[in-house]
């Protein structure tokens, strides 16, 4: 007890309110997801199938399938971050991604890689990113858009040096080195910070969120969207028209985009890019991401969510076709920054969307099920490329598909407004 009034002692003392810390650290978990991420994993695609000799199809399987085995267990481990809280968790999924980056480095055969990508999904593109984003809002309310963004901020410095950080690690150290590369900075690095560093809530350490309470202007608050003040449990939302609506707005970028950087590089390579070149691609898509999340973060503090997030599949309609046209490095390029534009507003909407529209007292077991929709659509992703690949030889005909989910999700986006906050 002394032990945690004396924390609480410390975090009360710093210069400025510790919720920005709480959104360094987010940033940091976020960032780490990153060896779990599809735009991580690509870069290792090639390199087992020059090992292996595995074909496109089979890897795409496999990858589907652990992700989408993974995604089954996004609710339980959402309904272990409301039970046992933010710190425990990241220090779980932080211990868990080095084991499975650590498996990944002695893969021998196909059942290890299927096993392999089941670890790396599970830990890392759904736990190591789902508790940052029950942590940041549970700190912030009023200026929950800019502390999200920052948040971000994190992931999208992970999408754009991970590409080539792994090309390196792998013509350096091989794909093993590499995998044992990301396991030496999970365990040594980020699992001691959270120990030391993460609070669950500002109410365990006497704090309020958002900060020392201002005297507001009444013109200021009306320029605020606005947020939820009922806390709904999943039952609850789940009676909703809104929630389906969110889980199927967040479950298309996850589905399209993880098909497309899942193949990115095949997909450019018939372009006549290279992997480095492709690798640049992907970069490009963060770091044209990075700014723009700052200018959705502050937009969605004063702007309806539904309007930024009906713009984000507008943009993702828009970088598919300019894909299915691209014949050069410059048409790959103008690509990368539509898809960067898309994910930049996307992500913060993605973020943002359940906590402001269902409130934050059960937010672990609300965002499980997002998380679930999300792993489960981007397990279903890679294998239609992968299949359309291997049956006509192209990629034209699974792009001119997966133009229909981004047109039908920006219709559904501008209709959903929330659920009612009175009901």
């Amino acid at each position: 007890m002394s032990q945690q009034s004396s924390s609480g002692r410390v975090v009360k003392n710093t210069p400025f309110y510790y919720g920005w810390v709480i959104v360094v650290m987010s940033a940091l978990g976020v960032f780490l997801s990153g060896p779990g991420q599809t735009y991580s994993v690509s870069i290792f695609i090639d390199a087992y199938i020059e090992d292996f000799g595995f074909s496109h199809t089979l890897v795409s399987t496999m990858y589907s399938g652990a992700t989408l085995i993974s995604g089954t267990l996004m609710i339980w481990l959402g309904k272990l971050i409301d039970r046992r809280g933010q710190k425990a968790m990241s220090v779980f999924a932080g211990v868990m991604l080095a084991i499975a980056c650590l498996f990944n480095s002695f893969i021998l055969g196909p059942i290890m890689l299927f096993i392999g990508f089941f670890l790396i999904r599970m830990f890392g593109q759904g736990l190591m990113e789902m508790v940052p984003n029950t942590l940041v809002p549970q700190w912030f309310v009023r200026k929950r858009g800019k502390a999200m963004a920052f948040m971000e901020v994190g992931g999208f410095l992970s999408a754009a040096a991970l590409p080539p950080l792994n090309v390196w690690l792998i013509a350096s150290f091989g794909w093993s080195g590499a995998w044992q590369f990301w396991a030496a900075v999970l365990c040594l690095f980020y699992v001691p910070l959270v120990v030391l560093l993460i609070k669950n809530r500002p109410e365990e350490v006497s704090l309020q969120p958002d900060g020392p309470i201002k005297q507001q202007d009444p013109e200021e608050d009306k320029s605020h969207p606005p947020v939820a003040q009922h806390s709904w449990t999943l039952n609850e939302a789940v009676r909703t028209f809104s929630f389906w609506a969110v889980l199927f707005c967040i479950a298309v970028p996850a589905m399209v985009n993880t098909g497309l950087t899942f193949h990115m590089v095949s997909i450019l390579g018939e372009e006549g890019l290279t992997r480095g070149e492709s690798s640049f691609i992907l970069s490009t898509i963060a770091l044209t991401a990075f700014p723009i999340s700052f200018i959705a973060g502050f937009m969605l503090d004063r702007i309806s969510l539904h309007k930024v997030f009906t713009l984000t599949f507008v943009l993702e309609t828009l970088a598919i076709i300019i894909l299915l046209v691209a014949d050069s490095f410059a048409g790959a390029l103008l690509f990368g920054v539509l898809r960067g534009l898309a994910g930049g507003f996307g992500t913060m909407c993605i973020a943002l969307i359940i906590p402001n529209f269902f409130g934050t007292g059960h937010l672990g077991s609300l965002k499980g099920v997002g998380v679930t929709s999300t792993v489960i659509a981007s397990s279903l992703g890679p294998l239609p490329f992968g299949l359309a690949y291997d049956w006509f030889g192209s990629y034209t005909e699974i792009l001119i598909v997966m133009l229909i989910f981004p047109l039908t999700a920006t219709l559904v986006a501008w209709v959903n407004k929330g659920p009612n906050m009175t009901g």
